[in-house]
């Protein structure tokens, strides 16, 4: 879904400003993929702070493009405002909102332009299809700002000189994807995944409530675990991201995926992942079983000691994504991997 909307909106030498804030995979693909093979310069800044967007947008800047809860901190960036930073420099906001689910947060109601998902996430619940979606919410005018997007304001010529934002204007960069970036990159799902998914979309309802509720009770059990030094957790009321998950999360809900950090370091972060038995050591999220991972050995390997930081995934992080199993039996597996980190520490 990234790549269709990505390669459908930039050309050689065209910027994007991002957050520091996201999936590792993503920030590798931004840092080199991007770069070495399209020429794409991906600015990437912290979303604490809607200023830093602004600062960062140059003439060739194509669109602002963050999460809407971030993998795996759960940063929750002020949607709304950046909405207005990117109004009113002509590009479109594009949500990743793939933790949040569209159960959860709908980007499009603050301003958003464009939303992608990975539906191999929440959406499909199981860990069994790989699936991505991306919604045009119709809502930027690609015209007003033709010389930016000629992919979609400019006659194309292997469809007869069609102008994909004049004869398909509801919707035109999904029409573009279809007709063009799909044609082209070849990122169509397969009809048994497309199955799987649909089947998963069934229950997402049900299980975000049994995520979500798992996962705040596992974070104030954490918070107030001797052995974990801090929980970044949105739904906690000592998060500094709480109230903004009241405005913008359905009942403050922040999904089910957050990290912590144990007490001992890198060691101990490890010892924590070897010692789980319910848990299921892995490096997909929103499954309906519980999952965890230690990032910085693992989907943040590739990234800097600095940049694993920066994309909160430090040498004592554990993130973990809480599944639908019964809270007390999350809790009891937690209990005892923490204790045998612990000793070994000792």
């Amino acid at each position: 879904a990234q790549m269709l909307v990505f390669s459908s909106l930039l050309n050689t030498g065209d910027d994007f400003v991002g957050s520091t804030k996201m999936y590792g995979g993503t920030l590798g693909q931004i840092r080199d993929t991007f770069t070495r093979s399209f020429g794409w310069n991906g600015i990437l800044v912290d979303p604490n702070d809607v200023d830093n967007f602004k600062r960062a947008i140059t003439e060739k800047t194509k669109f602002i493009f963050v999460e809407s809860l971030s993998n795996p901190e759960g940063v929750i960036p002020d949607l709304e405002a950046l909405a207005k930073v990117a109004e009113s420099a002509g590009i479109p906001l594009i949500v990743d909102n793939t933790v949040a689910t569209p159960y959860l947060c709908r980007p499009l109601e603050w301003g958003a332009n464009v939303v992608t998902h990975s539906t191999t996430k929440y959406m499909n619940g199981h860990g069994n299809a790989l699936g991505g979606v991306v919604v045009d919410g119709g809502n930027f005018d690609w015209m007003k700002h033709k010389d930016k997007f000629p992919t979609l304001t400019e006659p194309n010529l292997s469809y007869r000189g069609l102008v994909f934002a004049e004869d398909f204007a509801e919707a035109p960069l999904s029409i573009y994807n279809h007709g063009v970036s799909l044609r082209d990159v070849g990122a169509n799902q397969q009809p048994m995944n497309a199955w799987l998914t649909l089947m998963g979309l069934e229950t997402l309802a049900l299980r975000m409530d049994r995520h979500c509720q798992n996962a705040l009770r596992v974070a104030e059990y954490l918070e107030g675990h001797k052995n974990v030094a801090w929980v970044s957790y949105g739904g906690l009321k000592s998060s500094k991201y709480h109230e903004r998950a009241k405005k913008y999360m359905l009942n403050g809900w922040t999904s089910s995926l957050f990290t912590f950090g144990v007490k001992g370091g890198y060691d101990a972060g490890v010892k924590v992942v070897e010692s789980i038995k319910l848990f299921s050591h892995l490096a997909n999220i929103g499954d309906s079983r519980s999952l965890m991972i230690h990032p910085a050995s693992t989907t943040h390997a590739q990234l800097t000691d600095d940049q694993k930081i920066a994309a909160g995934c430090g040498p004592d992080v554990i993130r973990v994504s809480i599944g639908i199993e019964n809270a007390d039996d999350i809790i009891a597996d937690l209990d005892q991997a923490l204790g045998q980190a612990q000793a070994k520490a000792a």
